[in-house]
């Protein structure tokens, strides 16, 4: 990989800068996963966040993000 997993979230905020790759894409989410499990959230928490209705997507998108961080969540160790 060619990005570092973010473990803060202002690491997080600084992926904004690059442009937007699938490479960009998961290694945010993954940071996200980190971030959410260091702060003693659980897989529950972070898919009730990721499923808060947002106008940045719309109800498919965001349930497709669902899916993609509960796989992370399942995957990363």
């Amino acid at each position: 990989m060619h990005y570092p997993i973010p473990v803060s979230p202002e690491e997080i905020f600084a992926l904004r800068s690059r442009p937007v790759d699938e490479e960009m894409i998961a290694v945010a989410i993954a940071g996200v996963v980190k971030l959410a499990r260091s702060q003693g959230q659980s897989l529950d928490d972070l898919t009730a966040e990721v499923l808060e209705d947002d106008p940045m997507l719309d109800n498919v998108q965001r349930r497709w993000l669902s899916n993609l961080v509960e796989q992370a969540w399942q995957t990363l160790p």
